[in-house]
Order: C-alpha cells, then structure tokens, then sequence
C-alpha cells in the first residue's frame, strides 16, 4: 500500500504578493516539514498543473519545481489532466511507489490564475473541453455546466434554491479552514440575487478564480513502518473518461467517469458509499457537487439536491461533503485542487481538522474531474497505524 505521511498547503486566494515559484515553494516546504522524514531522500516529483503557460507564460513545470526545491537530479514529471491534474498527479505517484520504482515520492498540484483577466481565464480554462466543438462557438463552462444543470432539473425536479443550498454549506464549512479563499457565511437568498452567469447557475454557484498551491509526501507502507511514521493509506486511486464535448453522451445527467472509478475503487477495496465517512468532491459549481454525491452512490440519482436542502451533506450530516468547503468555498486553483483534496483526507483522518473535524473518521473518499467530466479520478484513503 501507499501511505501519505505529509500534507502542505497554501493559502488560498488572490496572491498578488506571491510569485507561482513562491507558492510551490511554501507548499511543499510546509509538506516535508510535516511529514517526519530526517535525512531521508525523495526519489521522484509528480506535479499537477492545468495551464501555466496560460497564465503566466511558463511551462516545463517539472523541471521547476524540482529546482526550486532543490531536489536535482530527481526525476521531476509535470502531469496535465485540466482541472483533474491534481488528482492524475497523486494517481501517478501512487503507482510509481505501488511499482517498486520508488519508496518516497512527493506530490505537488498549483496554479496561478489571478495573472489574467476574468475573460482570458475563462479561454484558458475553456480548453478543458472541447475547443473546436464547444469553446470555438462561446460555450464556455459555466454554459456547459448550466445545460446539465438544466437537464437534471427537467428529468428530477432539482430546483435553483437546493443547488444554492451547496454553495451555502460549502461557504459555512470554509469558515473554518484557514487556507480557504472565503471566510464569509451565505445564504440561500444571497446565492438566488447574486445574478445569473449562464442560467441557472448565478455567480455564487461558481468556483473562484484562485492562486494557491498543495503538496504531499506519499512513501511505501514498509518504508513507513521501518521509519515508524504515522499517515493515511491510499487504498484505492481509480481514473475513468469520458467523450470530451458533451454532445458525445448519452446522458447530461450524471458523469459517466466519475460512476466508472468509482465502481472500480468501491470492487478494489470491498467498501460501499455506506462505508465512507465524508467525501471531498468536486463542486466547481453547485450542480456539479449534486452530480457527484449521485454518481458516487452517496445518494439515488435525482436526490442529491433534496439530500443537501435537508442537511444530509453537512458537517453533521448522513455524509458530509466538502468539509473543507470545497472548491466553491475553499478555492480552485485548478492544478492544486486534487492535491489539496487529499492534503483534507490527510487533515481529517490525522484529526488536525480543528473545528471542522468530521467526528470519528476513519475512511474518506476524494473526486476529481477535469472538464466536464472527461476525466474523473477517485481515490480511498483510511488511518494507516503503522
């Protein structure tokens, strides 16, 4: 098995103040600190980052990380799956240790977004789908996200105020992160006025533009044991696609790849929905969120917005979802976001959540998409006791 034995993460929000080196730096810095290791050397690098040359003109990310790390001559990989490139990154790295090629890996995820303005994030971001179908004809994300949101209304009745009802959790669960972008409550009525961006989704169904960065440090169970360290196990990492425009499927109302990994990570590790404590998943905008709790069987198809309406996603809930307020309330820096998932399993199944701890964890499961569902990582962890 794999066992994460060290987490790190920025603070996310706008960081004029702070250079994209800068962020990888703090996070990774903040990830071997934590992790206990003395004198011990990391073997490889696996980085995620969606779209740096974008953003701020600089690709060849590997290489860069490795050297301002001071890491050289490791092998230093720059792992690309848009928004889902955090979580391809920690895929990737837990299979290189599950090889036999590595014992100790360290995994990065960063973006810097806020370089661009409102319109040059969203074409950049817009390449993430299909460019020639769907991005070449104005359909950008939140018009492919609000015709999925429209399509779930028409089939189950999901309504405007229960995809509200996420973004208000969401908002109330970041409170108490302190690297989360928002620290500010919502409510339903703010969500409902805040005017809509591509009907129904409104501006505070949206993810922000986010700069941030997150780093783990994954090592091999053996190697933890005979080091002594404590961590959580990855139990299970499985990753699915799907047609890249949505015109290619047969269904607008749930996300073929998310159901298929995590059938697959369900059969790899015996469990059911009903044996996971609480989900982070991935909520760049509030139907989105409602999508996943359904597809990863957490609730029936058509329920997931009746489910978060009555409370059953909160920090209390049947199953708590995105307790460290998830994209919408905690940020999406798009490269970072399926590390720092992770970097929340680690937090929560360590119990160093602080007040949003979710009582008696002792298995989680994180959901990754790039796109609009082309690419969907899922990935079990649980307490490793060494």
């Amino acid at each position: 098995m794999v066992v994460i034995i060290g987490a790190g993460v920025t603070k996310f929000d706008e960081h004029w103040e702070l250079s994209f080196r800068e962020l990888i730096l703090e996070a990774a810095l903040k990830a071997i600190e934590s992790s206990g290791l003395h004198g011990e050397k990391i073997e490889a690098i696996y980085g995620g980052c969606m779209a740096s040359g974008r953003f701020i003109g600089q690709e060849h990310i590997g290489a860069l990380i490795a050297d301002q790390l001071g890491l050289n001559p490791i092998p230093s990989t720059r792992v690309e799956a848009a928004c889902a490139s955090g979580g391809v990154a920690l895929r990737t790295a837990y299979l290189s240790i599950k090889s036999g090629a590595h014992d100790i890996v360290a995994v990065g995820g960063v973006e810097k977004m806020t370089e661009l303005s409102t319109e040059g994030v969203s074409f950049a971001l817009g390449g993430a789908g299909d460019q020639e179908i769907e991005l070449f004809h104005g359909a950008t994300f939140p018009s492919l996200y609000a015709l999925l949101a429209r399509a779930h209304m028409q089939d189950f009745g999901t309504t405007e105020e229960q995809m509200a009802a996420v973004a208000v959790k969401n908002h109330a669960n970041a409170i108490f992160n302190p690297n989360a972008q928002f620290h500010r409550q919502i409510a339903i009525e703010d969500v409902m006025g805040s005017g809509y961006v591509a009907e129904p989704i409104k501006v505070l169904d949206c993810s922000p533009i986010t700069d941030g960065a997150a780093a783990l440090i994954l090592c091999s169970n053996e190697k933890a044991e005979e080091l002594g360290l404590k961590g959580v196990e990855i139990i299970a990492s499985e990753q699915a696609s799907d047609s890249l425009a949505i015109t290619g499927r047969k269904s607008l109302t749930e996300l073929k790849a998310t159901r298929m990994a995590a059938q697959r990570a369900y059969q790899k590790t015996g469990l059911s929905p009903k044996d996971i404590d609480f989900a982070e998943v991935h909520d760049c905008f509030t139907i989105a969120e409602i999508l996943a709790i359904e597809d990863l069987g957490f609730f029936e198809k058509g329920k997931g917005g009746i489910a978060t309406e009555k409370g059953e996603t909160s920090l209390k809930g049947k199953i708590p979802i995105n307790p460290s307020g998830g994209l919408k309330g905690k940020g999406h820096p798009v490269g970072a976001t399926g590390v720092a998932q992770a970097a929340e399993a680690y937090y929560q199944l360590m119990e160093l959540a602080g007040e949003r701890q979710v009582k008696k964890a002792k298995t989680c499961l994180t959901h990754n998409v790039g796109g609009s569902g082309a690419t969907a990582i899922v990935t079990i962890y649980r307490r490793f006791k060494g």
